[in-house]
């Protein structure tokens, strides 16, 4: 006897990436009104994700996910009562994303797998539900992982092509929901110069570099500052109806909900107002 299937998490089609490790009412009440479906809060947010409710009490249907809560420094025990004390609140509006960090930047990054491992276990024993959380993925075993003990993936700075391998890795069963970084910009040297300035942090670290060569790429792509074919991979560009298109493409693929992460805006005005500029070629209904 087969298990049944878990719904998968329905975070429309199209959400917003920050890098903000928070999101203020404010902001996340003019996300929902251009038609966006999810605001996704990196940065490795704090265990207690104290602003999820007052992001949420402003808004009337806009999920909340972290695009991810780092399993070294936000303890399972305190993330589990967070998740929780949301949850109460606001029934299914909140997305639990997690993640095991890199392992250049993390001292305690000791076999990374296994301690996602009893990570998962403690959410299990705090009553977090597989369907209510993801895990940042990237290479198969932890996409398996992901498929196995989560509602699914959220593969951060990848391409259409990675969201095409992880989709048949993964199954049809399980969501899917790739972050992809774009600049409003049709000059290629002005983008390719801002997708650089992003990329270069991610060039030292292993786990996003072996993606990379297992999708394609040489070394001398994915040696710094980056080549152009990688940066204009990872990084759309062009016109908002070529962003858009380049966006379909992960959809296309098989992902369930693609994270737009709009690069080099300097504050919520100019974020909001590049968003305004997508949402009608990306086919979003603005919130009434």
């Amino acid at each position: 006897m087969t298990e049944p299937v878990a719904l998968k998490p329905n975070l429309g089609r199209v959400g917003v990436w920050l890098p903000s490790r928070s999101i203020t009412p404010e902001l996340a009440a003019r996300i929902e009104s251009l038609g966006y479906g999810a605001a996704w809060i990196g940065g490795s947010p704090d265990a207690d994700l104290a602003w999820v409710e007052p992001a949420l009490e402003q808004t009337a249907s806009l999920q909340l996910a972290t695009g991810i809560v780092n399993i070294w420094t936000a303890p399972a025990k305190r993330v589990t009562e967070s998740f929780q004390r949301i949850e109460s609140a606001y029934p299914g509006r909140f997305l639990l994303g997690i993640g095991v960090g890199h392992p250049e930047h993390t001292q305690e990054y000791v076999k990374p797998y296994d301690a996602l491992v009893a990570y998962l276990d403690e959410l299990d024993s705090g009553m977090v539900p597989t369907s209510r959380r993801v895990l940042a993925a990237l290479g198969p075993r932890v996409l398996r992982l992901a498929a196995q003990r989560s509602a699914g993936a959220h593969p951060y700075l990848t391409t259409p092509e990675h969201t095409a391998k992880a989709r048949e890795l993964i199954g049809n069963s399980v969501f899917l929901a790739p972050e992809h970084k774009v600049v409003l910009t049709t000059d290629a040297e002005k983008a390719r110069a801002v997708g650089r300035r992003y990329a270069n942090f991610y060039l030292d670290l292993s786990n996003y570099v072996n993606n990379w060569l297992r999708l394609g790429f040489t070394e001398a792509d994915v040696r710094k500052p980056g080549s152009d074919r990688l940066i204009d991979a990872v990084v759309a560009y062009g016109t908002p109806e070529a962003i858009a298109q380049r966006l379909r493409e992960h959809l296309d693929a098989g992902a369930d909900h693609v994270a737009v992460q709009v690069l080099d805006s300097q504050d919520d005005d100019a974020l909001v107002s590049a968003l305004g500029e997508l949402a009608g070629p990306l086919g979003l209904t603005p919130a009434s």
